[in-house]
């Protein structure tokens, strides 16, 4: 099974961000993601903006399919976001990187960008591996 498959069966279930939001898993590699969502109405505010929620579950989301490999499981213990930008294009993509991980305690950055490549936000979440049973 491919570390894609892999992610996509383990992160099936998880309906907010896949099914309610319609989150897609493009890519996955050891401690990297790429995440995508069609921009629709669902996601827009009454300004007819994208809500910033939208882009928080996109980069959460990205960081949960790029920390949780294998037997290894992490949530997030602190994470900030900077908007900076609005959305140009019809789709946002995410990409999540390993900064630096620990014993206990990982950091990763996540970029949000648009489909045509303008910036729109980042993220910087940290986390913490724990035990399964």
């Amino acid at each position: 099974m491919t570390e894609l498959e892999e992610a996509m069966t383990y992160f099936k279930n998880d309906r907010y961000a896949m099914e309610t939001t319609g989150i897609t898993i493009d890519e996955v590699k050891t401690h990297y993601a790429k995440c995508s969502l069609k921009i629709d109405n669902r996601h827009l505010n009454a300004n007819d903006y994208v809500m910033g929620g939208v882009f928080f579950t996109l980069a959460d989301f990205t960081f949960a399919v790029s920390s949780n490999r294998g037997s290894e499981r992490t949530v997030t213990t602190n994470s900030t976001i900077t908007y900076l930008g609005r959305v140009k294009g019809d789709t946002l993509i995410s990409e999540s990187r390993l900064i630096k991980s620990g014993g206990t305690m990982c950091t990763y950055e996540i970029s949000v960008r648009d489909n045509l490549g303008n910036p729109v936000a980042l993220v910087v979440t940290s986390g913490m591996y724990v035990k399964t049973a």
